[in-house]
């Protein structure tokens, strides 16, 4: 079925005006994921500044058009169909990134899309105790912080200060932060602007050394060197997803060109043309099976956007 794209002449006008080359219509959006999956956007915008985002955020509200916000592209499935309105990538002063040892802890103060593993690496240097916890994970800063991300340690841990834009509220400002498992209370609607995250401050050769063991440990047990979009289902409690996986035998089943990845059960890679109702239809069939084997009900990781049309 034939996707109808929102925007009309007037909003492409507006947007051109303000954005220029920036501002791009019908653009695929699958080189922007780590799955290399996903269909074209009605306008993907590269905004550079916070006024520039108020703008744009003043703007849907007033035309009242969806928007979405695409990060680093990990951990995230685009549909086929693509995604109606106004998908926003943040740069520029987004993108910041200062990180200061003072006293007896370290602090940074990161742009939404500043790189998660460029923070740690930074953290690590002067001694950021528990930044190891998020290490390998191919996230910014604001998706990180929006899905809680981590290991045995996740980034709300650390976060002092989350500010963040609205088409209700345009202009940054500063909001409350409620943490759990794998999310958080921030609106659907905020974009996460910036952060300020803070790290006791210990030995930086020992938080180098175990960051660099992680990051090593992941090189081996997971396959990076495949389109993945990272861990497809949370670990329910007490157990692993992945165990639960590998135990129903999904260890290589195929939906197209997707693939339960043999190296660890909880990801899905891309062998080569996959799309996204492939692994769409290999994250149910795996849910399925877990579900009957076992009674758990797995619950996705992964998030999955856009307009899923039949292949």
């Amino acid at each position: 079925m034939k996707t109808v794209p929102l925007l009309d002449e007037a909003d492409r006008d507006a947007l051109r005006a303000t954005f220029g080359e920036r501002a791009r219509f019908d653009a695929s959006l699958a080189d922007y994921t780590w799955w290399k999956i996903g269909g074209p956007a009605d306008a993907l915008l590269d905004v550079e500044t916070s006024d520039e985002l108020a703008v744009v955020l003043a703007h849907v509200r007033r035309r009242r058009l969806p928007m979405f916000v695409l990060g680093a592209g990990s951990n995230l499935l685009i549909g086929d169909g693509g995604i109606r309105g106004v998908v926003l990538r943040l740069g520029g002063a987004f993108a910041a990134l200062d990180v200061r040892a003072d006293g007896d802890g370290v602090t940074v103060a990161a742009g939404g899309s500043a790189s998660l593993p460029a923070l740690c690496a930074q953290v690590a240097g002067l001694g950021g105790v528990g930044v190891d916890g998020l290490a390998g994970i191919p996230a910014s800063v604001g998706g990180a912080i929006r899905m809680n991300a981590g290991t045995d340690r996740e980034i709300g841990e650390f976060a002092r200060e989350v500010v963040v834009q609205t088409p209700a509220q345009p202009q940054p400002h500063a909001i409350p932060v409620g943490w759990k498992y794998r999310e958080t209370s921030i609106p659907l609607d905020a974009i996460v602007a910036r952060a300020t995250l803070r790290f006791e401050r210990g030995d930086p050769a020992a938080v180098r050394e175990r960051l660099q063991s992680r990051l090593v440990r992941r090189k081996a047990t997971q396959p990076v060197a495949i389109p993945n979009s990272g861990s497809c289902f949370r670990n329910p409690p007490g157990d692993h997803a992945g165990r639960l996986i590998e135990a129903v035998g999904a260890k290589g089943w195929r939906e197209g060109g997707a693939e339960v990845s043999p190296l660890h059960a909880n990801f899905i890679v891309n062998t080569g043309g996959a799309s996204a109702c492939d692994v769409a239809t290999l994250l149910a069939r795996v849910r399925r099976a877990v579900d009957e084997r076992f009674g758990v009900a797995l619950h996705l990781e992964v998030h999955l956007v856009g307009e899923f049309t039949a292949n």
